[in-house]
């Protein structure tokens, strides 16, 4: 009884935790659309000067990782497990959204080694792990 409470429980936050995702991702798309538009119909036309160009892709970043946070819970809810490759994504496109859109005169360079490092990280463990998955699907050769 309380296995099957729990279930549901967690099933109903996951389900919340999507919805509210959708709601973000739907407002940051007319966001998106929004700031594009402005920027379009601007005294420049429809030349983007380069702090507009990083701003509109830093929010198709902020869409994509919406999307995959989506993803990732929709798959929790059907599998009930956690993939860490998703997960793993999310963090790249979330560390990548922060390099594009950041000021780099003023990042030290101690910072921005430390971004390097994890993004070298992050790429290292999602490379490993797609690999361990190529391995796991190969058929074996009977050893």
């Amino acid at each position: 009884m309380i296995d099957r409470l729990f279930h549901l429980f967690e099933r109903s936050l996951a389900a919340v935790l999507l919805f509210l995702i959708g709601i973000v991702a739907v407002i940051a798309v007319a966001e998106l659309c929004f700031v594009l538009y402005l920027d379009l119909i601007s005294p420049q036309g429809l030349l983007l000067g380069l702090d507009e160009l990083f701003e509109v892709f830093g929010m198709f970043l902020i869409v994509l990782i919406a999307i995959e946070f989506m993803s990732s819970i929709y798959m929790y809810m059907k599998d009930k497990s956690v993939h860490v490759e998703i997960m793993l994504l999310i963090a790249i496109t979330a560390l990548t959204r922060k390099v594009v859109v950041m000021k780099t005169t003023e990042a030290d360079a101690l910072y921005l080694i430390g971004l390097a490092a994890l993004l070298g990280t992050l790429i290292a463990g999602y490379y490993l792990i797609k690999r361990l998955g190529e391995k796991e699907s190969e058929p074996g050769d009977g050893h």
